[in-house]
């Protein structure tokens, strides 16, 4: 038992040093702030510290055997048949509640800067087809005033019906279950929003949803559908039609250069 105990100890005292020592220093440097090390560095900084304790510790062969013998006679002695399993239920339960810990969902926002609109890709596939967002144009975006106020007016039956109940009537982003959500809808009156992009943008977005999102919309994931699996690709966009009339936006154009 004594073999384990000193390395234990130096692993444990050389994490405290980490995590509470280092910012402790870095507070008395600069009055009023906790400057933490990142959990990236810290894994790092543990893996070295870990590995480097057991080299030393297993250096000579009486350090291994004073190491290693414990547990190779744990896991071969008959006699200690109950402690083993004792032990691997409790090394399971440990391993089990640190992977909870890093997937368990939460409220919170992430340290990490999220890009609110990230780069589309070049291509995606919906409604069983792909799609080239950059040569992408709205079909019933069309120059017959009749048609295209017809067509959002189809859209927003498609909205009602799907997209209210988390972006709201007035599409605020205040729909019935808005507050269940982080980040919360959209909120497609702001300027910051639909009358910012482009309508091929607003179409990927729509169509795959949160699971579409690359890396830089991570980790703050949006909650929305993949929509391309629920309505057709016509009413996908007739309802961008009817996002923009109803909220007096132009969707922005990506003008040619010659």
């Amino acid at each position: 038992m004594k073999a384990f105990l000193k390395p234990l100890l130096v692993i444990l005292v050389c994490y405290l040093l980490l995590k509470i020592g280092v910012p402790l220093v870095g507070s008395i440097l600069h009055p009023g702030t906790w400057p933490v090390i990142p959990t990236g560095v810290m894994k790092m900084y543990v893996f070295f510290i870990v590995t480097g304790v057991l080299l030393m510790s297993t250096f000579s062969d009486e350090g291994y055997d004073a190491l290693v013998g414990p547990i190779v006679d744990l896991y071969t002695n008959p006699a200690k048949a109950m402690l083993k399993l004792v032990t691997v239920v409790l090394v399971g339960a440990l391993g089990a509640y640190i992977t909870y810990q890093y997937v368990k969902p939460t409220f919170d926002a992430p340290v990490e800067l999220r890009s609110i609109h990230p780069a589309p890709p070049s291509s995606i596939k919906a409604f069983g087809k792909r799609f080239s967002l950059q040569k992408l144009k709205n079909p019933f975006r069309v120059e017959d005033k009749e048609q295209l106020a017809k067509s959002a007016e189809e859209g927003g039956i498609v909205y009602y019906k799907n997209c209210y109940f988390c972006h709201g009537d007035k599409m605020l982003g205040k729909g019935p279950f808005w507050e269940g959500f982080n980040p919360v809808p959209a909120n497609f009156v702001n300027i910051g929003t639909i009358a910012q992009l482009t309508e091929s943008f607003v179409f990927w977005r729509i169509a795959t949803g949160g699971p579409g999102l690359p890396s830089e919309g991570t980790p703050w994931i949006s909650a929305m559908p993949v929509w391309h699996e629920l309505i057709t690709e016509e009413e996908t966009w007739k309802v961008i039609l009817f996002l923009y009339e109803y909220t007096g936006h132009n969707p922005r154009v990506t003008k040619e250069h010659h």
